[in-house]
């Protein structure tokens, strides 16, 4: 696997919980510099904006754009249109249309563009995929629930379009569930909670169905106190599997099958040196399709919640 050169493009919350210590344990993957008008890391080089830390550092071969939803698409535009490998924080746009001209730069600059899910690297998704993959799905409950004040804490951006809201944490079930299902689902109904002051939801009930009639329930909310609730149960031919705590955790008819330490950015990083090194792209629009589908088929229902 050949090695890289890295710029982060954003230094927020995300990068330093989880970027860095993945960056660290990926050894084709050395990190050269950040642009952040806001943010710096110690003893990197830090730039006000991407082109500066390009202009300043012809060596990057490769970005992880790790900014708010909205500002995305002209990054990861200039970053491709420059020959640099582009890894896209979730979600990979505020729209479809942004991503799908992304998908096109990229292919015509002949270089690799990752739509970084990163819950699908949780440790139990791919034996649950693997597990589902030739079983009939009769029904499928998703419970993703967390404290907005706890993992986005002062970021106003989440509330305003493109923002995305309480699907901005929803989207990595979707992203799971888009992954380990054997059939497309598709929505059927969507109740969304609004604030009075936002324009994106702090709650979301989703109803969805497959082509065999699966009844798939979603609850996402941004409300919940204490520990976050990422959990999903599918009922199969008779059988329960049961993938709990984001993916970590995975139980087949109360069978303990995994219960492993979450890894989910070192698998990213080594998928994208992977990507990087045969100059191929992975760019799934699959979760973001149904988050989609969801601003444009859901009832918005105004709440008296206020967003400080």
């Amino acid at each position: 696997m050949s090695d890289f050169n890295l710029g982060l493009v954003g230094v927020g919350k995300i990068v330093r919980d989880q970027h860095l210590p993945a960056i660290a344990a990926t050894p084709s993957c050395h990190l050269v510099a950040t642009a952040d008008p806001y943010a710096s890391l110690p003893d990197l080089p830090a730039y006000q904006g991407l082109e500066a830390m390009l202009d300043a550092h012809p060596d990057i071969t490769a970005v992880s754009i790790c900014t708010p939803t909205h500002l995305r698409y002209a990054q990861a535009r200039a970053a491709l249109m420059r020959g640099k490998h582009v890894l896209l924080e979730k979600p990979p746009g505020a729209t479809l249309s942004e991503v799908e001209d992304l998908i096109a730069v990229a292919s015509h600059q002949g270089v690799s563009l990752f739509a970084a899910w990163h819950s699908r690297f949780a440790p139990g998704v791919a034996r649950a995929q693997q597990w589902l993959a030739q079983r009939q799905v009769q029904r499928v409950e998703i419970e993703w629930k967390e404290d907005v004040r706890v993992w986005h804490p002062g970021q106003a951006w989440i509330w305003q379009p493109g923002g995305m809201g309480v699907f901005d944490p929803g989207i990595n079930a979707l992203s799971i569930a888009t992954e380990i299902l054997p059939q497309p689902f598709f929505l059927q109904q969507a109740q969304l909670l609004v604030p009075s002051n936002a324009q994106t939801p702090i709650a979301a009930e989703l109803t969805f169905t497959d082509p065999q009639g699966a009844s798939i329930e979603a609850a996402f909310d941004f409300r919940q106190s204490g520990p976050p609730t990422w959990d999903m149960h599918i009922d199969s031919d008779g059988s329960r599997l049961s993938l709990t705590h984001g993916g970590c955790r995975l139980m087949i008819d109360d069978e303990l099958i995994i219960d492993a330490e979450e890894r989910e950015y070192q698998g990213l990083y080594a998928r994208f040196a992977e990507l990087i090194a045969s100059k191929r792209s992975e760019v799934d629009i699959a979760p973001l399709r149904q988050v989609a589908d969801a601003f444009l088929y859901g009832h918005r229902e105004a709440t008296e919640a206020f967003i400080e």
